[in-house]
């Protein structure tokens, strides 16, 4: 393997000291890309797009042909695990991911298998083989996976969920059965995630969407116990370079303590919660990515670098901050308001560390 050219994300994330702030974006390669909308409509379903290795491929690279980006994501979706597992994953027009057979008998419950991810999820495999050969020691690559919790409200609901009742009811009524499916979904979770870092995967993280809609208490039984198991399982090392972890919860601000005593080299925050306060609460311990509004990126360009800026200046000159948005992309954000969040970030953060 070939030694990165730019390996500042990977520094950023174990804390040691970097020129600038390294930065990339949640859905980075998707829908606001022209480019990925003319290729996405060449695979003829998103389904089609994410199991074929070489346009996968091709869409990783997109957003770092456009930007001066510090990392590459592999282009997939959280949901190939619950897909192995047999639940038959599908996309409605409209409507978003749904599954033909979400658990709700206990028996399903109860035979739920862990997949092999060199078997039902090889495609993925092939994928950051590939974008790995492509991305030539330029950047490095992140693998990626949903959260056991996040995993188990759409393996129950049956797709998204406005009110997560379903998954609720059964936390509340059924414990033993959801942690039935969450530790099975751990087990699945760490396993696909090694497979990427065997695979070439340089960073993982993962996405605990929907870990911010459950109550303190439940979030301590149903979510973070799983996060601590997944991040206890991961390699953190391969071809005698650390492989760092990021776990981030949306809507996780009020534990940032607790998720960063899990043992993660980096904890994720969305928009809601000042960078620079997290940071005071959890000190050394973890680095910190994020956090712009996404929105902020359908401003005028001065908005933009103003609204960057007042993230770098919270963190400050510390170690250990990847410049991110708070969650995903939207796909009507202009391409241009990418170019000028990524000039503002290096151009900044340089000014900031050399104390200019």
């Amino acid at each position: 393997m070939s030694r990165l050219q730019n390996d500042t994300f990977l520094r950023a994330l174990l804390r040691q000291p970097t020129d600038y702030t390294p930065m990339w974006l949640m859905r980075q390669a998707g829908r606001y890309l022209p480019e990925y909308c003319e290729t996405r409509k060449r695979a003829g379903s998103f389904l089609n797009l994410c199991k074929s290795p070489t346009m996968a491929c091709e869409v990783t690279l997109q957003p770092l042909a456009r930007y001066d980006l510090d990392a590459a994501i592999l282009f997939s979706d959280i949901l190939t695990v619950p897909d192995a597992m047999g639940l038959g994953l599908y996309f409605a027009e409209g409507e978003g991911p749904r599954f033909e057979r979400p658990l709700r008998d206990e028996w399903e419950i109860r035979n739920l298998a862990i997949p092999d991810p060199h078997a039902e999820l090889q495609y993925v495999m092939d994928a950051v083989v590939e974008i790995r050969r492509a991305l030539n020691g330029s950047v490095p690559l992140i693998g990626f996976s949903g959260s056991p919790w996040t995993l188990a409200c759409y393996m129950v609901e049956g797709g998204s969920s406005d009110d997560y009742r379903k998954v609720k009811a059964m936390a509340y009524s059924r414990p033993d059965l959801l942690h039935h499916i969450l530790s099975v979904t751990t087990d699945s979770v760490v396993a696909y995630l090694n497979a990427q870092i065997e695979s070439g995967a340089q960073a993982v993280m993962v996405f605990d969407s929907w870990g911010g809609v459950l109550s303190e208490a439940a979030y301590h039984e149903f979510s973070l116990p799983y996060l601590k198991r997944v991040v206890d399982g991961l390699i953190k090392e391969r071809d005698g370079e650390r492989v760092p972890n990021i776990v981030f919860t949306k809507g996780g601000g009020l534990w940032i303590e607790s998720i960063a005593d899990i043992g993660c080299d980096a904890v994720g925050l969305d928009w809601t919660m000042d960078i620079g306060r997290a940071r005071a609460l959890v000190g050394d311990k973890v680095a910190l990515q994020g956090n712009l509004d996404p929105n902020v990126l359908f401003a005028p360009p001065e908005a933009i670098a103003r609204e960057a800026k007042r993230v770098l200046d919270s963190y400050g000159p510390n170690p250990g901050h990847v410049f991110n948005l708070g969650h995903g992309i939207s796909q009507f954000t202009p391409p241009e308001a990418v170019s000028v969040l990524v000039e503002t970030v290096h151009e900044h953060s340089r000014k900031i560390r050399s104390g200019a």
